[in-house]
């Protein structure tokens, strides 16, 4: 008896070693939690286009036997803008709690008329991810459309200088890309909800890529522990387009950045 007890402990010491002998990264998160809300608004000139919500639920799914955080985030026009252009966007990830990185991403877009729905499984602990009729081989750790934007807020701002790069990668469209956000100095910004301190960013510009320019597009993040993207400025060929909070509930921090 004695022997089988042995025996049986040591195939659990065995399993333990296998089911273990995968190292996931680990990421402090001090920035977001589940039941956050940020709710934006999209305009184009002094008139409201849309509107953008970006919501962390918790669920009970989970990736390789991992927590996960449920993260929805939606798009759509508003007003005589659905005349024109109308747009019905819906993004899902089921993002890793301790290392921020994605199991599970669904696209459904429907902009114009144009659609498209993608799903994607990460596999995390085979360095795979499968759209539904291929595999594609990726890096742990690999980032989609929507983990990409909560990975963003778990780097360190502390002692930043000004130039310094950060960097990540981000599967999108079956392809890997290098994305890269350069710090250019701090800044108070005023938007309908008041003045905030915040850290300004640009994208690092790739040839061939979306943007052209560093100024094309860029972005404020409050000064604080939750790191909320406040602020997007776009230039697009007939003028430009600003994305800003609007409403915010459920922040993990409170908003220290808020000046008035």
């Amino acid at each position: 008896m004695r022997k089988l007890t042995l025996f049986i402990g040591l195939v659990g010491v065995a399993l333990g070693m296998t089911s273990s002998g995968i190292k996931y990264p680990t990421i402090k998160n001090s920035a977001f939690q589940a039941g956050e809300v940020l709710r934006y608004r999209v305009t184009y000139g002094f008139v409201d286009a849309g509107e953008a919500i970006m919501e962390v639920k918790s669920t009970s799914r989970k990736g390789a036997n991992r927590p996960l955080y449920h993260v929805v985030g939606t798009g759509r026009t508003l007003g005589g803008f659905n005349a024109v252009y109308k747009v019905r966007d819906v993004y899902e990830s089921y993002i890793d709690q301790k290392s921020i990185m994605p199991w599970f991403f669904e696209r459904d877009v429907n902009e114009g008329g144009y659609k498209i729905n993608q799903s994607y499984t990460f596999s995390q602990d085979k360095s795979t991810v499968h759209n539904g009729e291929k595999s594609f081989s990726t890096p742990m750790g690999v980032q989609d459309m929507i983990s990409s934007f909560y990975k963003a807020r778990t780097l360190d701002f502390n002692n930043m200088k000004k130039g310094q790069v950060f960097e990540f990668k981000c599967f999108m469209d079956d392809e890997i890309y290098n994305l890269k956000i350069k710090y250019v100095g701090d800044e108070e910004v005023k938007i309908r909800k008041g003045k905030f301190k915040t850290h300004k960013f640009v994208p690092v510009v790739q040839t061939g890529r979306y943007f052209k320019n560093e100024e094309d597009v860029q972005f404020w993040v409050t000064a604080d522990e939750n790191k909320i993207p406040l602020l997007v400025k776009a230039k697009i060929p007939v003028g430009v387009v600003k994305l800003h909070l609007v409403e915010w509930s459920g922040l993990k921090n409170e908003l220290t950045s808020k000046v008035k």
